[in-house]
This record gives structure tokens, sequence and C-alpha cells, in this order.
């Protein structure tokens, strides 16, 4: 998978910088093709020359170099790579990258790329735990970064835990794993709801939800990885929607998105709803905003449309349907209800009462539960990995 592929690696000042050499050493074996940009700290622990030697390339470090070619070096090397990978990852060099700090050539090439980019932790293993590093290691993965964890062991310090640099042949299979994944889904059109609806009272005032849309963007941003023709079709959210889509509509109500989704739908082979569309709607709304004159003032509510009990009675022959269900007691039965009572394929349950789980959240905590009645257990992890773990489970043949 990785033949013909173009690798830049960036290796930083870390103990674990011997173990780049061999990354590149099979990543040339696999037919990759491997630029290097070193920071000055790994140039202490490992010489430019030996990269250079490996890899068959020139390596960068300094952004103050002679200029070799016409073009600026960090820009060329951002727009030559098919992917970025950081071996070893450093908690400082994931500290700059996650605040954009651009001040030396890798930093600099990082902020400029717009290809997958995966990071490779090794550090000491309280450096590694502390919330700092782990609010940076969320940061990088929530916007599309590729974390590769790393290994627990005896560390060059004498510690021993987590931080150990993952092995050069897991560091080279992550990046075979995603390219072999990136043609999984071509050709394929996945149609994705994100965020809340909103309904509005007057002209100032709406019922709303909690929902920032995060997951549902994730799913986009990881079916477009995949090689997929994305729709997304959003609720309000303050997300910038992903890149590579090929259509991204914004509504506001609920019966918006089902006029949205119900055209799109029909000409979709996988539709995921992870949208938090309002149940209910005001029966009338205001033309001008209601005053504030007595103490109290009555809604009346109607019920909107069922958009994904629609879509399952919709179902076309070999149209997957998946589902989510938020929920904040009885998760396991109200999920299998509401996934046999709509026709889904498969329905992703959480209780949005636990901690780090639910709406606003970087993270989250949930069940994947199959209609054949089989169940998966996804620990506590960024959006976009349950993404991922969604696209497994949903294709697993593919």
């Amino acid at each position: 998978m990785l033949q013909g592929k173009k690798i830049l690696l960036g290796v930083t000042g870390g103990i674990a910088a011997y173990k780049a050499v061999e990354v590149v050493s099979r990543l040339r074996k696999a037919g990759a093709e491997v630029r290097v940009v070193m920071t000055r700290e790994a140039t202490e622990f490992v010489t430019e020359l030996t990269f250079r030697e490996i890899s068959g390339n020139p390596v960068t470090v300094d952004m103050w170099a002679p200029v070799q070619h016409w073009n600026v070096a960090h820009i060329s090397l951002a727009e030559w790579a098919d992917a970025a990978l950081v071996a070893p990852a450093t908690a400082n060099i994931m500290a700059k990258a996650a605040l954009g700090i651009a001040d030396d050539m890798l930093t600099t090439t990082l902020l400029a790329t717009t290809v997958p980019v995966f990071f490779a932790p090794a550090m000491n293993s309280n450096m590694y735990a502390h919330p700092a590093t782990q609010k940076n290691i969320n940061i990088l993965a929530e916007r599309g970064a590729h974390i590769i964890p790393p290994g627990t062991g005896k560390l060059a310090c004498g510690a021993e835990g987590p931080g150990r640099l993952a092995e050069p042949a897991e560091i080279v299979a992550a990046l075979e794993r995603f390219f072999a994944e990136g043609d999984r889904l071509a050709g394929v059109k996945v149609l994705v709801t994100a965020a809340g609806t909103i309904e509005p009272i007057d002209p100032v005032r709406y019922i709303g939800n909690r929902s920032s849309g995060r997951m549902g963007y994730a799913l986009a941003e990881e079916a477009a990885a995949r090689g997929a023709e994305v729709v997304l079709v959003s609720g309000p959210s303050a997300l910038q929607p992903p890149t590579g889509l090929k259509k991204f509509i914004s509504v506001e109500t609920a019966a918006e998105m089902r006029e949205a989704v119900l055209r799109e739908a029909e000409t979709s082979r996988i539709v995921i709803k992870a949208a938090a569309v309002a149940d209910y709607r005001p029966k009338s709304v205001s033309e001008h905003k209601i005053k504030k004159n007595d103490e109290e003032l009555s809604i009346i509510l109607e019920k909107n449309p069922d958009i994904l009990k629609e879509l399952g009675q919709k179902k076309r022959p070999g149209q997957i349907l998946v589902g989510f269900a938020a929920e904040t007691q009885n998760l396991l039965q109200y999920a299998r209800e509401k996934m046999e009572k709509k026709n889904l394929d498969f329905i992703v349950a959480n209780d949005v009462t636990k901690p780090g789980a639910g709406f606003n959240t970087a993270t989250n905590l949930v069940k994947i539960i199959s209609r054949d009645g089989g169940i998966e257990d996804v620990p506590m992890m960024t959006k976009r990995e349950i993404a991922k773990r969604i696209f497994d489970r949903v294709l697993p043949e593919q």
C-alpha cells in the first residue's frame, strides 16, 4: 500500500530518534519515497548524514539555510507529501502543533500542510500522562491527526510505563492501514447529518439542544478520508466543514433537515444520522419578538417529523442506515427498541450523563450495536477515533 507514496518524516529531539532511522528504512523497502525534516535537537541524537543516506534524499533542518530551489522549502515539502509522520513526537512538538506555533522548519511545515498527519508520541511516562500533554493529543486528534499510541515498558530515563515509541514496524503498519482504507469507500456516496436543529419561537428565541456537531463532522471527515463522496447536512454549528466533502448543506429546522436528507438519501449507499433533531417545535411562531409582560409564558409544541423512521421505511436493499441514541437511562434497552422501530442496521448508543461523553465534548464513550445483536464497547476516546471504529464496524468486509 505504500508503493509510490510520498512520506514526510519529522524527527524531533528525543532519545527514540534512533528508531526513526529504521522507520525510514522500512518505508523505503515498502516502496515509499521519504524526505526527512529534523529539529535542531534531533541532530544531537542522530546525524543529518544518517537520514540522508537511508532516505536517499536531502535532509532539511534549518529554515535559514541557503535556498536550493526556487520554491519556499516548507511550502514545497508540505505540498509534496501524501502523508506526514512525526516520530518520535515529543511533548514539546505536540504542544506546538496543537497551538499552531511555527518557529522552526518542522512546525512551519506541519502548519502549512493539508495532508494527513501522524504523531507517534515518545517521552517519559509522567510527561505523557500529564493533563497538558493529553489535552494536546486530544486537540490534534480532534483536528484529524492520527495518533500512533506509545508502547508500555522500561524507558531510557529508568521509569516504567507508557511512553515508549511504538516499534518501527507498528508505525509503518499504521501508515499502510491508512492508505489501504483510503480507497475502501471510493465512489460510494455517504450521507451524514450533524449538530442540532433549532425551532423558532419568535425572531429572537428558539428551542434547541446542546449538540455541537463534533461527532457528525468527525464521521464526515473519516468517510472523506476513506474516499467516499460525502454529503454533510448540518444544523447550526461553530465547526468548520471538513475538507474533501462532495456537498455541504446547512439547515436550521427539522423540516429543512428532513427535506435535504430525504432528497440526498435516495442516491446514498450509507446514511449516518448523527444529528440531534428536535422532537417538537412551537405550533405557532410569533412574527415579532414576544415581550416580557406576564409571569408565565405558555408555548404549545407539536411533534416534528421522525426523519430516521422515514429513512428506515424507505430504505433500499443494500443501503446501510446508522442511527444514534443519546440516553440518560436504560441505554441498551432504549437503543435496541429504537433500532427495531426505525429499521436500522446499526445504532451507536451513549449515556450522556457520563463524564467526557455526550454533547459538547471532544471525547465520547459508546456502544456500537448491530442488527444481529452484536455489541462493541468502545472505550473513552476522541470522536474522530470513534468515527473510525464506526466505519470499521459498518464495513467489515470492504
